[in-house]
């Protein structure tokens, strides 16, 4: 167990690294530089090319404030993860922390640890990782719900894809077909919603242990 922990210790350290460097990432990109920065040691140039900034003002971050999907527990429970990202405009919409949660909430290092209580899908960061009760079928359209914003295949959170467009999606890195609302939410999906220039989806994110 002694070596497991230093393991997962190390891991971790390496992991909170290459996060600083890829910031420092779109930090150049929000200035209009992503396109000649070279992409700095250890970071594949793949990443660099897809970062993007999180974008400015309530747009981009808006708040949860939908209501509880499914059974409201007390407690937030065995949960299996999924990841989405959601970018308008060339920019990063914050996944809010706090969808499927009631107040009061109580807060650990800007993490959801305790809330009045938890539904079938949850987030406790603002990370895009979205926390799922087993067993519960569960849609993209379920998630939007509870966050409080619209999500259709013309219509995504604040913003419309316009004219003639629709709202493009992801899964694991290929393109979905159908209603953008009717992707089911499993256990490590990776889920990119796009409208406004392309952003090269990612096909996969590395989930916290447990999830």
């Amino acid at each position: 167990m002694p070596g497991r922990a230093r393991r997962t210790t190390a891991a971790a350290g390496a992991a909170a690294t290459l996060a600083s460097r890829l910031a420092a990432v779109v930090v150049l990109a929000g200035c209009g530089a992503a396109a000649s920065v070279s992409a700095p040691p250890g970071i594949p140039r793949r990443l660099v090319l897809e970062a993007r900034p999180i974008g400015r003002g309530p747009r981009f971050h808006p708040p949860a404030r939908g209501p509880v999907i499914g059974r409201c527990g007390d407690r937030l429970g065995r949960r299996a993860g999924a990841h989405v990202e959601v970018f308008a405009a060339n920019r990063v919409v914050v996944v809010a922390a706090g969808i499927g949660t009631r107040p009061p909430r109580t807060f650990s290092a800007g993490r959801i640890v305790g809330a009045a209580c938890f539904g079938a899908v949850v987030t406790t960061e603002p990370t895009g990782v979205v926390l799922l009760r087993p067993g519960a079928k569960l849609r993209l359209a379920d998630l939007f719900r509870s966050w409080g914003l619209p999500l259709s295949e013309t219509r995504l959170a604040g913003f419309s894809a316009g004219a003639g467009r629709r709202v493009s999606v992801f899964v694991g890195g290929r393109r979905w077909a159908g209603s953008p609302g009717e992707v089911p939410l499993r256990r490590h999906a990776e889920i990119v919603l796009e409208v406004g220039p392309h952003v090269p989806p990612h096909a996969g994110y590395t989930f916290p242990p447990g999830t």
